[in-house]
């Protein structure tokens, strides 16, 4: 038998004694509550949670605007909000045994809603900043909450079921961000995608008061804290955050400061893992990644992550940059893909019973590929209707990949364990969405630096092609009145030379979006091998009757 074999079987005798304690179910009911209206109450709030994280986008300059701010600083109202949350995610199991689940969510949704009314009040941009701190913080509870408290709700035949929900609001609500933040922008002012947080903030307070109760297991208060580890999180995870954010802005190591925040991150993240190691109460429990299907599942959801925000962004970038869509209008062109995901998700944690996960995992990674070689296939004449059919199946095979990794990535974590396995798991998919963004806009300027050289090469003075096109076009430019004089004149000429450029630039601009569309289906290619190494979810109800 293999080390991971015997943690694996340890693992679930633990979790078979913590399913005995509970009733004999594996946590179907918690309190006698059906495990669905729970799911309710934790998903209100982590939907909202999700929402603010992409609705600032859009509306940057409009925010930039009213509070006498450059567009550049008025990032910060979104970085900040980052910053924070990924700082509190991986302290969020520790958390809530510390202070119990049930008291940690109610503090969370109350301290998201209270931050959410006083941004939108805020008078200025540092008034703005700092309430986004606080909404940041507040909110990085509520994702590993409402997972951990869903996996355990419902029995092991269920969880596929009760993930599928749970990837719905994680992945729709992204997407549904930049629409409404576009939208309540344009007709009213945007307070309001603040404001209208507060009657759901109410909603899911009232709902987790009645109808959520704090595990057997959870000793509150009991522990000690452990402080170094705490600080090095704060400074690790926050400098690594902002470096990610702030990196492309800044030229990278070009300048000191994300050259300097890189160095804090590594050697903060890099103590932080010795420490955690030997620590009596570690913060962050890393003892986790000894189950080689969690490790590898992690893994797997990092590089989920990664392509997931990457290609989204780059998406909203081609629609705005080169077919000159409005924001809210690209907003809505991404809205096939959640729409791909609100259909698929129900049938996949369906299907999780009947179909081998792993096989559905693999099949998520190759579709989801296919997709995003299909968009690198699109050219700068491409339509509206050209993004429908590839974004449709890019989310319908998004179903295919959470809802099987989340389950089998966190089947075999004993309960007691559960609130800071699922912590790590969202952190790490968060701080992969960083890289995929910070990754794909860097790729596309050097590869669009890279294509203009190459394309500029053959337009030159002395190539007939050359020529015969700007004599073509300074002869339209004089049809049309443009040059200010006929066919020949310098200053026709001159913009015929404008126009050429302007076309190698967009030429050379889309050939970088095909060579990063490339790129990222080929990572989830090259990462398919990696699913073998999980193992298949123990569905089975005996599986977890007490012994």
């Amino acid at each position: 038998m293999t080390k991971d074999d015997g943690q694996t079987n340890r693992d679930q005798v633990s979790s078979r004694a913590n399913a005995a304690e509970m009733g004999g179910n594996g946590g179907a009911l918690l309190g006698g509550v059906n495990p669905w209206i729970i799911s309710l109450a934790v998903m209100s709030a982590t939907f909202m949670e999700v929402l603010d994280t992409t609705v600032v986008n859009v509306s940057l300059p409009h925010i930039a605007g009213s509070l006498s701010a450059t567009p550049d600083e008025a990032t910060w109202s979104l970085t900040s909000y980052l910053v924070a949350n990924a700082i509190v995610l991986p302290m969020t199991g520790w958390l809530a045994n510390y202070f119990g689940r049930k008291r940690l969510l109610m503090l969370a949704i109350v301290g998201f809603t209270a931050s959410s009314f006083l941004c939108g009040f805020a008078p200025s941009l540092g008034m703005l900043i700092v309430f986004r701190c606080l909404q940041g913080a507040a909110g990085g509870c509520l994702q590993p909450l409402s997972q951990a408290i869903m996996m355990e709700s419902f029995p092991p035949e269920k969880r596929g079921q009760a993930m599928a929900m749970w990837a719905l609001g994680i992945v729709v609500a992204p997407m549904l961000g930049p629409v409404v933040g576009g939208w309540l922008t344009d007709n009213y002012s945007w307070r309001w995608f603040f404001y209208i947080n507060i009657p759901i903030g109410i909603f899911a307070l009232l709902m987790v008061d009645m109808f959520l109760f704090d595990p057997p297991y959870i000793k509150r208060g009991s522990g000690k804290i452990d402080y170094w580890g705490m600080g090095m999180l704060v400074i690790g995870i926050g400098a690594l955050q902002i470096f990610l954010d702030k990196g492309q802005e800044e030229d990278w190591f070009a300048s000191h400061f994300i050259a300097a925040l890189a160095v804090i991150a590594f050697v903060a993240l890099a103590a932080l893992i010795v420490w955690e190691l030997v620590a009596e109460h570690p913060i962050v429990d890393l003892t986790v990644f000894r189950n080689r299907t969690y490790a590898t599942g992690v893994f797997l959801m990092t590089v989920l992550g990664f392509v997931l925000y990457g290609s989204t962004v780059i998406v909203s970038l081609f629609m705005q940059v080169l077919l000159q869509y409005p924001a809210l209008d690209a907003g809505v062109a991404m809205l096939p893909r959640g729409l791909g995901s609100f259909v698929a998700m129900p049938f996949v944690g369906y299907l999780m019973t009947k179909v081998s996960p792993k096989k559905m995992l693999a099949a998520g990674f190759v579709i989801v590929a296919y997709s995003l070689f299909y968009l690198g296939d699109l050219n700068l004449f491409v339509g509206q209707h050209d993004f429908i059919f590839p974004l449709v199946v890019q989310g319908t095979a998004m179903g295919l990949l959470f809802v099987p990794l989340t389950t089998m990535t966190n089947d075999p974590i004993p309960l007691e364990k559960m609130g800071n396995a699922t912590s790590i798991f969202n952190l790490m998919r968060n701080i992969g969405g960083s890289m995929g963004i910070a990754a794909t806009t860097t790729l596309l300027e050097r590869y669009q630096q890279v294509h203009i050289n190459e394309l500029g090469a053959h337009v030159t003075p002395y190539s007939e092609g050359t020529q015969q096109m700007t004599r073509g076009l300074a002869g339209l430019l004089a049809q049309n009145g443009g040059g200010g004089g006929g066919a020949g004149s310098p200053t026709t000429l001159k913009q015929a030379y404008d126009a050429m450029w302007m076309m190698v630039q967009q030429q050379a601009a889309m050939l970088s979006y095909r060579d990063v569309f490339m790129l990222l289906g080929g990572i989830f290619i090259v990462v398919i091998p990696l699913v073998l190494l999980m193992r298949r979810p123990q569905h089975q109800r005996a599986d977890y009757a007490a012994h």
